[in-house]
């Protein structure tokens, strides 16, 4: 993570007492931790709701671990005590028996963010967290990492899954269908998170859990059986199934083409004693809805018109309900997701609840209990880290959508929507905000080196206009050789060779003493500067004919259109007015 910092997974924080105790007593003594190679921080002083005044909480864990108390260590393997509960058999859970656990995902991380004064509960808070493997899929499959902006910055992508396994007596207990206890979890919710490389900005994607793909081929990291790429259209959410979160980060990172950087998963445990801790979320309805029907189907939602803070059982519900608001299907269902995510997001930043230690401790147990990460994110400091840079970003900044979708044919599953959802794909790839704020003109690029004559510069033209379902245009180099010849560049000349395939037209130089040239020949066609790069697979001026100038002999550029496709509605992290429309066969 190329923004924060990350410590060893063995590093050993070590507590030092103050004249006067441990934890902070009376007088205000602080508790100090240092890690191997780390300097020394200093417990309360400022982070979040565990800034100073907080100090209990440090010292009671100071209490526990210093007095020699035994902290157990859970063994796992991998990816926790699931071990073979992946791939057993059973059916599929019915539809209303599945819950929506991102939530649980977001508040452990805005938790940890906020417990400064628990690092002496460091090492048994690490015990609690579960690790998987990252990516598990082909590494033809692999999206290559972002480069970084001009100012040495990265964007994020983090994968948030929810995860129906029904492995634990708990998560039975929530979930229901007996039938399915120990069989292989689906990843029920799929959001992608992507935070801008200057942190000014984040973007959520959700992808509907009935959505049809391609699954790439799985290799669980744990038994080392291989699952085949899927030979026919999957619903995505059986990703999960074919060797853990792994599988489904190659999923999407085979779809989208977006590097993703870490996943974060989370099972049905502890969402309710979570929404709990923090006084419930509010949300709103336009009316009184029951989520119910005569045939047993709905959540079981029972709330009066206008805003309630709903926890424990009824946000439970609320996570789950599907039949009631708007069309009663699961893409509604999401975006009363979206609602209740914002909504804890601003009430974790807003809200004293957490003031309590006693409290904020108990959180943070349940909130890495709650966790399986990769090993990226594998100690509560790497968490921290993470939740410090996700803070930077204001509620305003914070967009919501669901993945533009079409429905297949049968109208009961859904598809990616050609163009629209390629489109979000792309804007996250090339780290656009979806809100369209702070976006800037990109300056007219200039070279120090002066450009020769057109007729001195020597271009080869090279036909990249394959694509994955058309074949390259016979002839295209050779055409548009000559037309530049036409225009002056005498030394045009083609490439018979068929270059690699390029969605669009680009103009490749191999050093700095022909970057003017390669500017001046990319202003006499109109490519636009950006589209110009420095190759070392090139030994001198170069153009690639690409996907986007398959006929004619005149460039014509893309329109600069980075705003949302009109088939992706934002839901903006500051709406605190969002009401779900509720279907009035459903209201009381």
């Amino acid at each position: 993570m190329a923004q924060s910092s990350v410590r060893g997974q063995g590093a050993r924080p070590r507590a030092r007492r103050a004249a006067g105790g441990r934890g902070r007593d009376g007088a205000g003594d602080r508790v100090r931790y240092e890690e191997a190679g780390d300097p020394v921080r200093t417990a309360g002083d400022g982070h979040g709701a565990a800034g100073t005044g907080h100090g209990a909480a440090g010292g009671a864990a100071g209490q526990a671990d210093g007095d020699g108390a035994a902290v157990p260590r859970r063994q796992r393997r991998g990816g926790g005590s699931r071990g073979g509960h992946r791939h057993g058999g059973g059916g599929r859970p019915p539809r209303k028996r599945r819950i929506l656990r991102w939530s649980a995902m977001v508040l452990a991380l805005l938790i940890l963010g906020t417990a400064g004064a628990g690092y002496l509960y460091y090492r048994h808070l690490n015990g609690n967290i579960r690790k998987d493997d990252l990516n598990i899929g082909d590494d033809k499959d692999r999206a290559p990492a972002p480069k970084p902006n001009a100012a040495g910055q990265t964007p994020l992508n983090i994968l948030l899954i929810g995860s129906d396994g029904r492995n634990s007596k708990e998560d039975q207990k929530l979930g229901g269908a007996k039938d399915t206890f120990n069989s292989a979890p689906r990843a029920d919710v799929q959001m992608l998170l992507h935070l801008s490389a200057d942190r000014t900005n984040m973007s959520v994607v959700s992808m509907p859990r009935d959505t049809l793909l391609q699954i790439p081929a799985c290799t669980d990291p744990h038994t080392n059986r291989t699952y085949p790429a899927s030979t026919s259209l999957t619903m995505t959410n059986d990703s999960l199934g074919r060797g853990g979160p792994g599988c489904t980060v190659a999923t999407w990172e085979k779809l989208t083409g977006i590097h993703i950087d870490h996943f974060i998963m989370v099972d049905f445990a502890g969402v309710v004693s979570m929404a709990d801790a923090i006084g419930g979320v509010p949300v709103c309805v336009d009316a009184s809805i029951y989520s119910h029907t005569s045939n047993g189907h709905g959540s079981g939602l029972k709330l009066k018109k206008g805003t309630t803070s709903v926890k424990g059982k009824q946000a439970l519900q609320w996570l789950r309900t599907r039949y009631g608001f708007e069309d009663g299907t699961d893409i509604a269902r999401t975006k009363a997701q979206h609602q209740y995510m914002n909504s804890m997001v601003r009430r974790l930043r807003e809200n004293a609840t957490l003031s309590n230690p006693g409290k904020l401790k108990d959180l943070a147990e349940t909130a890495t209990k709650a966790l399986t990460v990769d090993s990226g994110l594998g100690t509560v400091t790497k968490l921290y880290d993470l939740s410090t840079e996700l803070k930077k970003v204001p509620t305003g900044r914070i967009n919501m959508t669901t993945m533009p979708w079409v429905y297949a044919p049968g109208n009961v599953r859904v598809l990616p929507k050609d163009k629209d959802a390629d489109k979000v794909w792309r804007l996250l790839r090339e780290d656009i905000a979806l809100d369209g704020d702070g976006k800037k003109k990109p300056k007219e690029r200039t070279s120090k080196d002066p450009a020769a004559a057109d007729d001195q510069i020597a271009v080869r033209v090279q036909n990249g206009t394959r694509t994955d379902t058309l074949a390259p245009v016979a002839g295209r180099a050779g055409t548009v050789a000559q037309a530049l010849v036409g225009e002056g560049f005498t030394r045009a000349t083609a490439d018979q060779t068929t270059a690699s395939a390029e969605d669009t037209t680009l103009i490749r130089y191999p050093s700095a003493d022909l970057e003017g040239d390669a500017l001046r020949l990319a202003k006499a066609l109109g490519v636009p500067s950006s589209a110009v790069e420095k190759s070392a697979d090139v030994s001198g001026v170069t153009l690639v004919v690409g996907a986007d100038w398959r006929d004619g002999t005149t460039y014509q550029a893309p329109k600069d259109d980075d705003s949302m496709p009109s088939s992706a509605k934002l839901d903006k992290g500051s709406d605190e007015k969002a009401c779900m429309h509720v279907d009035p066969a459903y209201s009381w």
